[in-house]
């Protein structure tokens, strides 16, 4: 069994080094870093190369779950992962994470934080319809402008389709991942309503 360690900061300014010692304390024998990338994005490099990395029996040790995942859900999906791949995951500052998912008990645990983060999901969502119901009923347009401009969704779009990931795609236009994955299924579903309307046109 292999401790394995997994540090990320935000920019390239920060320095993980602090996060590198308290896994390397926790008995941590390699340790991945990335540095400058999202919580929100999968694909980060030294993620993707520490999940190639862990084998069954390994445990991952983390400084805080939100260095790995950026949403309850991703957290969730991220713990059933790697209870899957008998992999045991353990944060230093949240020690109810260190449970056997392997195990009915640990598998309610997590079973009961799916539920509470779907509810918190859930609550947010319907809270933001509502509050965007009651702008317009006073003739207001609610939500923030979005960052993803005609241009910039139509140079997502070719990049898309030359293959390049989202996390790419938002590095290169200076804007988050999250506001081109939106742009994207918005743009697509756009075109599939288009092209649904005109065959049901022609088949008149």
């Amino acid at each position: 069994m292999n401790i394995v360690g997994y540090a990320r900061v935000s920019t390239r300014d920060q320095n993980p080094a602090a996060q590198e010692a308290e896994l390397r304390a926790a008995g941590a024998g390699r340790v991945f870093i990335d540095q400058g990338e999202s919580s929100r994005v999968s694909d980060r490099p030294q993620w993707i190369a520490c999940l190639d990395y862990l084998r069954p029996g390994d445990t991952l040790v983390v400084r805080a779950l939100d260095r790995v995942a950026g949403s309850e859900v991703m957290a969730i999906e991220l713990i059933r992962d790697l209870a899957r791949r008998g992999i045991r995951l353990r944060s230093l500052t949240e020690p109810f994470l260190d449970v056997d998912t392997s195990t009915p008990m640990g598998e309610a645990i997590v079973g009961i934080m799916a539920v509470l983060a779907q509810l918190r999901v859930s609550t947010i969502r319907d809270n933001t319809r509502r509050g965007l119901e009651h702008a317009r009923s006073q003739g207001r347009v609610g939500g923030r402008p979005s960052v993803m401009t005609d241009e910039r969704t139509t140079a997502a779009v070719q990049m898309r389709d030359n293959g390049d990931s989202v996390a790419k795609i938002g590095r290169t236009l200076g804007v988050g991942a999250s506001s081109v994955a939106r742009a994207l299924d918005r743009y697509y579903r756009e075109q599939l309503q288009q092209t649904t309307t005109k065959e049901s046109e022609t088949t008149r």
